[in-house]
């Protein structure tokens, strides 16, 4: 399959104006629709003449695996419409993004933990948001790695860009541990990391719905926008930015469902947008079943098989609501990230003039969270017909399942025991030191008594003298 030109977006975040030149650089290139990738980037879905690119001295256009550029991913676009973190508000998102100058080599994720739009781990490094304020927790899954591991430090918002270019640069050395990471990155450059003080705590929500006019507070509207076959109409994609900046909104947001949102549309304008809609024809309710799901790029088998079974879930009335669903095949070099996968398996080699059909598995995440990294293999070497029966199957166990994790770890806490423990908290700047944790970014190993830190350890965030430090009882349930 041919790899097309893409458009780097970062964060998945752009103004009207960006946008609508986009829009017209792709008229001018022949073109009447651009589509969306999973990493919230723009992919032009046809051949366009490369002579012409110089027309267009805005646009840088690559192609990510030939030019080793790769986009950034954030949940900007569900800041102040999901759940969030109090601390990541829109602008911050922005100010952190506005850091990444250059082009990455890597994958970057920058998300909150607290939403479900936007998958946290799918990137090399993956920024994602803590209760500290600017501060993040890093995991690290590099070229080669099978899992996806914890940085042993919070990283400082305004370190976020030195610190991945620092892993960039390290790449040259093959890194095989995530101690060897942060030795070389310490190395490297200087940070204002924290101690990680507890683990990150991602909890499980249905899959949101996205699409349709919204309200935010009391007078302001968000919308989004999904099409079935990926190929945005550069006409109604003009009008829009047109609209927006009328109303003064400055920022469209692209989701990794190959849709996008706007945010902050006026309530006092609402008729204009919907007089918008319908003078494109554009459906805003199309149904959960077919919106949640990962179809590679311009891959007309996937998207067939995808129709083929939304038409059977359909007709059997079948509910998917809160599950995400992904198509994949056994070369892809992408990573899984909805509750459901359909994976094509390898066709036998030497098979001469025999047609042998395509077969499938179907795996599922654990508690069908994709947050949880870990899938289960459901069935192996299944065909085509059998995929829709399965996929209710599935479907049934998720909603029998559903609730029952969060009821048992609800009634296992009502019988914890209650427990105290003993922290030590930096008087100056608040940073807790644990002697569970240790404190890595001083050599600190973990379970080391603050009484045998050495008499010139400083708190790791404000250089505080340990002097500074105040025990504090923590009552807890075990």
């Amino acid at each position: 399959m041919e790899e097309r030109y893409r458009l780097m977006i970062n964060g998945g975040v752009l103004s009207p104006g960006e946008l609508k030149y986009i829009c017209e650089a792709a008229e001018g290139l022949g073109l009447d629709a651009i589509s969306f990738g999973s990493r919230q980037d723009i992919i032009f879905p046809e051949k366009i003449d490369e002579a012409k690119f110089d027309q267009f001295d805005k646009i840088k256009f690559v192609k990510p695996k030939r030019d080793k550029v790769e986009n950034i991913a954030s949940s900007y676009v569900s800041a102040e419409i999901l759940s969030s973190t109090s601390w990541l508000t829109s602008d911050k998102y922005l100010y952190i993004l506005e850091q990444f100058k250059y082009k990455p080599k890597l994958r970057i994720n920058v998300t909150d933990p607290k939403q479900r739009l936007v998958p946290l781990f799918t990137g090399n490094v993956n920024f994602i948001a803590s209760e500290h304020e600017d501060y993040w927790y890093m995991y690290v899954r590099l070229p080669g790695w099978k899992k996806t591991l914890m940085y042993p430090a919070l990283i400082y918002s305004w370190d976020m860009d030195k610190i991945e270019r620092a892993i960039e640069s390290i790449l040259i050395e093959e890194p095989e541990t995530i101690e060897t990471v942060f030795e070389l990155v310490s190395d490297a450059v200087d940070t204002n990391n924290r101690t990680v003080d507890t683990p990150l705590d991602v909890r499980f929500y249905p899959f949101p719905y996205y699409e349709g006019m919204n309200r935010i507070g009391t007078d302001r509207y968000w919308l989004g926008l999904y099409w079935r076959n990926n190929r945005y109409d550069l006409a109604f994609l003009k009008a829009m930015c047109d609209l927006c900046s009328e109303n003064k909104i400055g920022k469209i947001s692209i989701t990794p469902w190959k849709s996008f949102i706007v945010k902050g549309i006026p309530e006092k304008t609402r008729l204009q947008w919907e007089k918008l809609l319908g003078k494109f024809g554009i459906n805003v309710r199309h149904s959960m079943l077919e919106m949640n799901w990962h179809v590679p790029v311009n891959d007309k088998e996937a998207l067939n098989l995808k129709k083929y079974l939304v038409t059977n879930f359909d007709q059997n009335d079948i509910s998917t609501y809160g599950l995400t669903f992904g198509i994949t095949s056994y070369d892809s070099d992408t990573y899984n990230f909805t509750s459901i996968v359909v994976e094509k398996n390898r066709q036998p080699d030497n098979i001469g003039d025999f047609k042998i059909r395509d077969t499938y598995n179907l795996l599922y995440a654990k508690n069908f969270d994709p947050n949880t990294r870990e899938y289960i293999m459901h069935v192996q070497d299944v065909d085509k017909v059998e995929l829709p029966g399965l996929l209710m199957e599935l479907s049934k166990l998720y909603f029998e399942q559903l609730g029952n994790e969060r009821e048992e770890e609800e009634d296992h806490a009502v019988q914890k025991e209650v427990i105290e423990e003993s922290v030590y908290q930096c008087s100056d700047c608040l940073t807790v030191y644990s002697e569970v944790y240790g404190d890595i970014t001083q050599d600190i190993e973990p379970n080391t008594p603050f009484e045998a830190l050495p008499d010139s350890y400083e708190c790791s965030l404000c250089e505080a003298p340990k002097s500074s430090f105040e025990k504090k009882v923590l009552v807890k349930q075990a």
